[in-house]
């Protein structure tokens, strides 16, 4: 196993919207040190090297030590939510200009049928060149491509002021040949500028979808790049010169060379280093059916894991924008604990705006005023007057005169407008909680949840108590599971190729194409250094129904009646029924893995539970309760208390509320468990 996947001395970075989280391991004696500082929204790079020599620093060790550093970033996705990627042209076939303009007639599921407007494309008609070639279907050469069009093409775009071009040509993941020599005559022409085709982003069918993945791929080229060189010099600087790992939406992490040719595939992929966390925290407990909740500072992502399989989907988005790249199949909704608290309409809304990291809660003294949920859980009592270990002081004054702007209006006291702060929120994540659940045919009380981020322990128990589930599960270090996450992460890679023509499985179409995928993957397991023990290939079928817009993701099989059964199965457990129809299959995918040594969790010793630090005044159901205050750590396995409770760490906190019951696990977890009334 090469140094860059199993290592000694191993560091992982997540950088969040209001926090960035650290953790450590010295996989040679399974020793782990977490760490968590202010993220630094102008450049996160110095957040990134302010944390791991934070972290090295409490560990006794230094950056020349590091084997392995693996990163989470949010970069990719903050420049397509806020539009703030690179200025980027598009070279597409002639006539066919409009695919962007065009998109589909889907109005998204909450936005009303006559106000919505179909949001502008990333790239203007302006900046969208054309060029003489054409693919047919099969990759059939219709119209050779001509490369004098494709220079003079690079001349107009050379008077854009863009820097970067994304390529995507008619069929071209049937056969690629046209954009490839695209790109090489554009890199002639155009040799400062970002080129990137839609054959080494998605090469699969649908025009628009691939088209769309390609261009956000492009605008966020050169900022990703910049970025990922930035911290390699950072770690230059301080004498590390391992390779940098980051991690992707589908659950696994790359080196960075292949996120510097698809960037867009980091796009989720800190929540995605956090379920990836939440799994292995269950298996380490023995479960395997979990929800995960992931409450950060300024949004929420919510997950189900069924059978410990961590499902991925073509069909996720980030913001207005449709990207059918493999991401972990998550829910995410603007709840958090910087989420503001204000009066909409007569009404208390609560999310989608945060105060972010600047100025953050008002009770963190950086200037905030506005109530957020942090505030709320402030004036009821429930978080301590100080976080991370001691070193930060809460401004319990600030956040009473925040809550009060939002009472006064109502006539509500502070306790009643700060509950109501809370339980708007936790509504908002029971419903989406209910989507990935109910609504796909899965009763949330058969799973355990495991709230984790920042804020999520603070939640967990009102979460559970209003699904009705009787189980919590907290990590070691909720706080930073995404950076745990990132150290349990296998190196992942797919592999697709779209059928020349959708229809019934030809095993011998669908078998040469399995072999070749196979082959790639095998080229990329030599490339990074996997050896054969650890080399998992799983080849999987996108397939549907005829005359249906989507596909299903199954098991691949070697003959069509296998095939199909697999498809039907899927299809009845996800829908509840199946058509009388043709099955068609659309696409072949190789998904590549290379499994890592993951840290192994704790063998604890048995101990009691340690006696209060301090009892708190916490408003509880409109009465002043005491309530004890316990450092978590001081916890042996089998040690439990009885809610309520406050447990405090350097990561979270967490509320044990009335007739919870905390029982600590020989992995260092915590089962959370519910009084059943008689």
């Amino acid at each position: 196993m090469p140094k860059d996947i199993t290592s000694e001395l191993a560091i992982a970075v997540d950088i969040g919207g209001t926090f960035t989280d650290i953790a450590l391991v010295d996989h040679a004696t399974g020793q782990t040190w977490r760490g968590k500082t202010p993220s630094t929204p102008a450049d996160p790079s110095e957040g990134f090297l302010t944390g791991i020599l934070q972290t090295l620093a409490d560990a006794g060790r230094s950056a020349p030590e590091l084997a392995q550093v693996l990163h989470g970033t949010t970069v990719a996705t903050n420049m397509i939510l806020e539009g703030k990627g690179a200025r980027t042209a598009l070279v597409t076939t002639r006539g066919f200009r409009h695919v962007l303009a065009i998109g589909r007639q889907d109005i998204p599921r909450k936005a009303n049928l006559y106000t919505w407007v179909k949001p502008e494309a990333p790239v203007p008609a302006e900046r969208i060149v054309e060029i003489d070639e054409r693919m047919g279907v099969g990759g059939v050469v219709i119209t050779p491509l001509d490369e004098a069009s494709v220079r003079a093409a690079a001349a107009k775009i050379a008077q854009m002021d863009v820097k970067a071009v994304a390529v995507s040509l008619l069929h071209a993941f049937a056969n690629p040949a046209h954009e490839r020599r695209v790109a090489e005559i554009l890199a002639e022409e155009l040799p400062d500028l970002a080129i990137t085709t839609s054959t080494d982003v998605l090469p699969v069918s649908r025009e628009y979808e691939r088209t769309l993945a390609t261009v956000l791929n492009a605008t966020v080229m050169p900022g990703v790049t910049a970025y990922v060189a930035r911290l390699e010099d950072r770690l230059k600087a301080e004498g590390t010169e391992v390779p940098l790992m980051l991690m992707q939406s589908n659950g696994g992490v790359a080196g960075a060379p292949k996120i510097r040719v698809a960037p867009a595939l980091t796009a989720l992929s800190g929540p995605a280093a956090g379920v990836v966390g939440a799994r292995a925290v269950a298996r380490a407990c023995g479960i395997d059916d979990i929800i995960t909740v992931d409450i950060g500072g300024t949004s929420a992502d919510i997950c189900l894991i069924k059978e410990g399989e961590i499902g991925l989907t073509q069909a996720g988005s980030v913001g207005d924008w449709p990207l059918a790249l493999p991401m972990v199949d998550m829910i995410t909704i603007g709840a958090g604990g910087g989420s503001l608290a204000r009066v909409k309409d007569g009404a208390l809304a609560v999310g989608p705006e945060s105060a972010g990291a600047r100025p953050g809660p008002a009770a963190y003294g950086h200037g905030g005023t506005e109530p957020t949920v942090t505030d709320a859980h402030v004036v009821l009592g429930q978080l301590p007057s100080r976080l991370l270990g001691g070193r930060m002081a809460l401004d319990v004054e600030a956040a009473r005169k925040a809550v009060a702007s939002v009472a006064e209006p109502f006539g509500l006291d502070l306790e009643t407008a700060a509950r109501g702060i809370l339980a708007i929120a936790d509504s908002h994540m029971v419903g989406a909680v209910r989507v990935v659940s109910v609504e796909r045919g899965h009763d949330p009380r058969d799973f355990t949840l495991v709230p984790f981020g920042g804020a999520g322990p603070l939640h967990g128990c009102a979460l559970a108590d209003l699904l009705g589930i009787r189980r919590v599960l907290l990590a070691p270090a909720p706080g930073v599971l995404c950076a745990d996450g990132l150290l349990a992460a296998d190196l992942k890679a797919e592999f697709s190729r779209a059928l020349t023509r959708p229809g019934p499985m030809n095993p011998a179409e669908a078998l040469p194409l399995v072999a070749e995928l196979s082959a790639m993957a095998e080229d990329w397991f030599a490339a990074e250094g996997v050896p054969e023990d650890r080399r998992l290939r799983s080849p999987v079928a996108l397939m549907r129904f005829a005359g249906q817009g989507g596909e299903l993701a199954v098991p691949f099989a070697d003959t069509r009646a296998a095939l199909e059964e697999n498809f039907r199965t899927a299809h009845r457990t996800l829908y509840g029924f199946v058509l009388d129809a043709p099955v068609e299959l659309v696409t072949l995918r190789v998904e590549a893995t290379g499994l890592a040594d993951a840290p192994q969790p704790p063998d604890m010793a048995a101990g009691p539970a340690p006696a209060p630090s301090e009892h708190v005044t916490v408003m509880i159901d409109g009465e002043a309760t005491a309530v004890p205050v316990c450092d978590r750590a001081a916890f042996g396995a089998g040690a439990a208390i009885d809610g309520p409770a406050i447990l405090t760490q350097l990561d979270t906190t967490t509320f044990l509320a009335p007739g919870w019951t905390a029982t600590a696990h020989p992995s260092g977890a915590m089962i959370l468990t519910r009084e059943i009334a008689e």
